[in-house]
């Protein structure tokens, strides 16, 4: 004891600087939080924790509180600013369905754009033939984003067609998230640097998310973007693994949709990828663009980009406004619900209004404090009469929305505000009739996979049940 007490003494002075910097640094985290306040409640929890529980509470804030992408936005001006718009470009602007949708023209900072086609795909093996094979046909480039990349059987086979076209001449570009490709191994990315290909992660050039571990796992780049030539693109809910496949005996069939699209579109795809490739490696990538410029189809279509350096909360506006515009329908298809208070009283909004209501869930859980939280926003809604179905049939995974006869998007935002204000991520718009109607027989079809949760089995949970879903709640704002 007495040797103890001798030990402290001695460290005294090392103890006082710990405890100086890190009052210190919980005053800095405590006026970032003012600054930058989204919502009153979250700050005031922050300050009053950062000034009642320093240690840990400092170190807390700069893992979930301190965004570390405020100098995206240049980045994104950056690569933007120095595109010069030609002539051919402005042609197919849809300046017509840019007046009708001005949200969400203004939350992407990009227009409408005409002409395009657009083609569901359904679950993994149609969407992986078609990236691959779209890929052993390119020419000039390649672009390859996804969130989770694995060195697993579809790793390598994705990895074997980038290799192919690298060795014929062609430009391959390979960008992951950390956090969610963590686990792919060094020897695969030697690998394919061997043969001409660059590959990184997201946070290659920013040491302090990158070295810091614990720094970079809240800030996330979610986004699934493939793009061969300018001329064809993919994004939607995949990534590249097995499970994804159907082939994870824990949750057998997967359920997800990506999104084929060819046309004026794709150069939205292709700008969003090179300001992520500018932030993550500090290149500006010069590629060819599409001359002429080719209109495969009829579909207006929009790309929006949303993350955590933009102005304001863009995603969560426009998915705010489409919800407030429904008068017939809203099918709402997310893998994780944990919608915030403004968007759980737009759902409410349109079921008051008439609107056919309908939240598609997975029945299964693969994150369980999400899937905890996400049961106590569903059951909210069957509550205030919203139907809510669980699908069944595996796991349920893609993020599609259809509102009315007017629109549908499709994309890699869930309907939590992970997505909405913290994730990158991608969302396409397409106030198409056809695409209306495909979207409607896609998600028909997955109804019949799913049970419609009624009112006396949310009323029937037990005591112990409605505790832990309403403990895991109160941590949706980092969920």
């Amino acid at each position: 004891m007495r040797e103890t007490l001798l030990t402290i003494l001695e460290n005294i002075p090392l103890i006082a600087t710990f405890l100086f910097a890190n009052y210190l640094l919980a005053a800095v985290c405590a006026v970032r939080e003012v600054l930058a306040s989204r919502t009153s409640q979250g700050s005031i929890a922050w300050l009053v924790s950062l000034a009642f529980l320093p240690f840990p509470t400092a170190f807390v804030y700069m893992v979930f509180g301190w965004k570390h992408f405020d100098s995206y936005a240049k980045t994104r001006m950056e690569v933007r600013g120095g595109r010069l718009i030609r002539s051919e470009e402005l042609a197919v602007i849809d300046r017509e369905t840019d007046k009708q949708w001005p949200v969400q023209l203004r939350a992407a900072g990009m227009p409408f754009t005409a002409g395009n086609r657009a083609d569901l795909l359904v679950d993994g093996d149609a969407t992986f033939d078609s990236i691959f094979e779209g890929i052993a046909a390119a020419q000039h480039y390649v672009f390859v984003q996804f969130y989770i990349i694995r060195h697993d059987s579809l790793g390598q086979r994705l990895a074997a067609v980038l290799m192919e076209r690298a060795r014929a001449g062609v430009a391959v570009y390979v960008l992951y998230d950390d956090v969610g490709s963590g686990s792919m191994s060094e020897e695969f990315r030697e690998r394919l640097r061997a043969e001409g290909i660059k590959i990184f992660g997201f946070n290659h050039r920013h040491r302090w998310l990158r070295v810091f571990g614990p720094m970079r796992i809240n800030w996330r780049n979610h986004r699934k973007n493939v793009v061969v030539d300018g001329r064809i693109g993919w994004t939607g809910g995949l990534n590249v693994g097995v499970e994804y496949l159907g082939q994870d005996k824990k949750f057998g069939h997967w359920r997800d949709t990506q999104l084929k699209l060819e046309g004026p579109a794709v150069s939205s795809l292709s700008l969003i990828f090179q300001e992520d490739w500018l932030w993550a490696t500090g290149e500006v990538l010069q590629v060819e663009r599409p001359s002429p410029i080719d209109e495969p189809g009829t579909t207006p279509a929009l790309v929006m980009a949303t993350g955590p350096a933009d102005r304001f909360e863009a995603c969560a506006i426009a998915f705010s406004d489409v919800i407030a515009q429904s008068r017939q329908r809203l099918w709402v298809v997310s893998p994780y619900f944990v919608p915030d208070t403004d968007m759980r009283t737009a759902f409410y909004a349109a079921h008051l209004r008439g609107v056919d209501v309908r939240i598609m869930l997975p029945e299964k859980p693969d994150h369980l404090l999400v899937w905890l939280a996400s049961n106590a926003h569903a059951d909210a809604m069957v509550q205030h009469g919203i139907s809510v179905y669980r699908y069944h049939r595996g796991f349920l995974h893609q993020k599609v929305l259809l509102m009315d006869d007017r629109i549908a998007s499709v994309g890699s935002v869930n309907f939590d505000n992970r997505s909405f204000a913290i994730n990158f991520e991608m969302t396409v718009w397409m106030p198409d009739p056809k695409v209306v109607a495909d979207v409607e027989a896609m998600l028909l079809h997955d109804f019949v996979d799913c049970r419609e949760v009624s009112l006396d089995e949310v009323q029937r949970r037990g005591a112990l049940r409605r505790f832990t879903e309403q403990a895991a709640k109160l941590f949706s704002p980092i969920l």
